[in-house]
């Protein structure tokens, strides 16, 4: 075969292709259990937090977990369950279109689905800066302890509602359609947790 040749060209191309693949794929068959376990983590530590059960590392939070959450299924869904002093507290995984992702997270709840007691981010790929910012404190802290007003919540521009009887919170400046969507998001669940616990 002659090194000028087309075919030595193709042949040698496959070649490296093939190796770089192979090493790819070993280097994430490597990972593959690491990932998961990290993806469970940090979906453990939004859960946590939005139940406001302080944990100082990993292994606290993943013991913590196992110790204070209790998971049952009701209807199909996935309903997570812990204790505020003696109140019970219920959340729910959520999914929904962003703007330009699908938005995971974490929702709480009082039992009667009266009030919110804690909202967490578990992944977005919103505008990074604008959209993006639904991780920030600020914005998740305006969820927490707010009253649902007529079985909804409802964002509004501003920058951050801390009047936690109104049932509003503030959309994030430049990302409308985001807010919007969270808004969307977390009142389909709402009304799916009142469905599933029974509450009017």
């Amino acid at each position: 075969m002659k090194r000028d040749s087309k075919t030595y060209t193709v042949f040698f191309a496959f070649l490296i292709t093939f190796v770089f693949i192979f090493i790819l794929s070993i280097l994430n068959a490597s990972t593959v259990k690491q990932v998961t376990d990290n993806e469970r983590l940090f979906k453990v530590k939004a859960i946590l937090k939005a139940f406001a059960i302080d944990f100082k590392d990993d292994g606290e939070a993943l013991r913590l977990f196992s110790e204070k959450v209790e998971i049952k299924q009701v209807d199909e869904v996935e309903l997570y369950m812990s204790s505020a002093g003696d109140q019970k507290l219920y959340g729910i995984v959520f999914r929904g279109n962003g703007l330009w992702s699908t938005i995971t997270g974490f929702l709480a709840v009082d039992e009667k689905v009266e009030r919110i007691t804690g909202l967490e981010i578990i992944s977005q790929a919103e505008t990074p800066g604008l959209g993006g910012r639904i991780e920030e404190s600020w914005f998740k802290d305006q969820f927490r302890s707010e009253r649902i007003v007529n079985g909804v919540i409802r964002v509004k521009s501003g920058s951050g509602d801390f009047d936690h009887e109104n049932g509003k919170v503030d959309a994030i400046t430049g990302a409308t359609q985001t807010s919007k969507s969270v808004e969307k998001i977390i009142n389909e669940h709402l009304e799916l947790l009142r469905r599933v616990l029974g509450v009017n």
